[in-house]
């Protein structure tokens, strides 16, 4: 292969991933052929490339692939051209289209789904005997879906679920159709495409379940006495061996909550289970979760928080005791030295401050907590590591300094800490699910 510096001409980048059941047979192709990795200088560019040729097997069609790499006056030139690694038809094929670009604002501007370059040819394929199930769907495929006739030359049928991940896309999609060979080798080998990581699954026993899918977040007042509306607009097709789940966290200082929850699929673990857990109870910080693990399709379908809050004891009013303490939970920044007092009920006898870290179900966090705390108690969490879907971490001050001072006035002050674990916020947004913050 050989570089030289042509005319200059635009670079550029979108991707178009297309399947399509059926296009017509082709005559083996021959595609221009060449890979070279060179360092040259930045003034240099644009090249130019040529090539040698291949004869691609039957049925591929060619691709080319440019990759620059810019270090100051530097680059790093990546050139391949050759036969693509994607399956084309007859039968189930894959064609994808990338395309890069930063000669100007706004310069991804595919306006079609389908670029004329690469759209399959609307000539139906000359039809054989084999008949095979077709389906496409982001869920589970009818138990007797429809059939279709394949085309010549096409002697299996495919049935497997195709993964894609990266660039804004989270999607399994069960497909069924024609192929003309055994084995799960829709893409033939690919692993990348674009920004989207492909995979396939094609394990006859494996059942995958659909479930709804979503995260919650509400931060105010009562939220451990009035139930709020906890439903998800989207779902999805869990992997092959993974369960539906449904995580509610609740944390109460008294005068403000802070309640999370999380829809979704799940790794496999106890089955058709559901559970309400008082980490920390009254008097003092109340923190409880409730967690449901099913397998059956949309069972993580609880409507509200009441599936949560009808588990909570409800003891009556405590006499106040002596004890004041700072009260604070905050999702976002770490509670301060201007954190509200609170009286604390009666036995209370130290206040806590302390964080949760939570990771998992789409949501990543370090929430700050401050507040009462029930006598001989020192952990919110005693040393649960996993609520639900959540990993969850509990740092507080060592012991020297979390001891309690009490003023002459009656006011304890547990000290602040001086470092906050991640303070910043992440939410996997998934089209819906994700509740105003109060």
């Amino acid at each position: 292969m050989h570089l030289s510096q042509p005319q200059p001409r635009n670079c550029s980048s979108a991707v178009v991933l297309l399947f399509a059941f059926s296009i017509p047979g082709a005559q083996a192709l021959e595609c221009k052929w060449g890979a070279i990795e060179a360092l040259r200088n930045v003034s240099e560019l644009p090249l130019q490339w040529t090539t040698g040729w291949e004869s691609c097997a039957q049925g591929q069609g060619c691709q080319e692939t440019v990759i620059l790499m810019v270090n100051g006056p530097l680059v790093n030139v990546v050139l391949t051209k050759g036969c693509t690694e994607h399956r084309t038809g007859p039968g189930l094929s894959v064609i994808s289209y990338t395309h890069v670009c930063r000669h100007r604002d706004l310069c991804n501007d595919l306006s079609s789904s389908c670029p004329s370059s690469v759209c399959p040819a609307p000539t139906p394929p000359v039809l054989g005997t084999l008949q095979c199930p077709v389906c496409f769907s982001r869920y589970n495929c009818p138990e007797k879906p429809s059939q279709q006739f394949c085309p010549v030359g096409q002697t299996h049928c495919y049935n497997g679920v195709l993964k894609l991940r990266g660039g804004g896309i989270t999607s399994n999609l069960r497909i069924q159709g024609c192929l003309p060979k055994p084995g799960c080798d829709l893409l033939n080998g690919t692993q990348k495409i674009g920004p989207i990581a492909v995979s396939e699954n094609c394990n006859p026993k494996s059942d995958t379940l659909t479930c709804n899918r979503g995260v919650m977040l509400q931060m105010g007042r009562k939220l451990a006495q009035d139930p709020v509306e906890w439903t998800s607009s989207t779902n999805q097709m869990c992997d092959p061996e993974e369960v539906c789940q449904e995580t509610l966290m609740l944390i109460d200082v008294g005068h403000r909550s802070l309640l999370m929850g999380s829809k979704g699929c799940s790794k496999a673990g106890a089955q058709n289970s559901q559970a309400v857990s008082l980490h920390s109870r009254p008097p003092g910080v109340l923190v409880a979760s409730y967690v449901r693990v099913c397998s059956s399709d949309l069972c993580n379908n609880a409507g509200s928080s009441s599936v949560l809050l009808t588990s909570l004891p409800k003891p009556a009013a405590p006499a106040p005791g002596g004890l004041q303490c700072p009260a604070c939970v905050q999702f976002l920044g770490s509670c301060s030295q201007s954190s509200d007092l609170v009286t604390c009920p009666s036995g209370v006898t130290h206040c806590y401050d302390g964080n949760i870290a939570v990771n998992g179900g789409g949501l990543t966090a370090t929430l700050s907590i401050q507040g009462c705390m029930a006598p001989a108690s020192k952990y919110l969490l005693n040393h649960t590591q996993n609520v639900g879907i959540f990993s969850v971490r509990e740092n507080f001050e060592d012991d020297n300094k979390e001891q309690t001072r009490v003023s002459p006035s009656g006011v304890a002050r547990a000290t602040y800490l001086l470092w906050v674990m991640g303070m910043g916020l992440f939410l996997a947004l998934w089209n819906g699910g994700l509740y105003p913050v109060c």
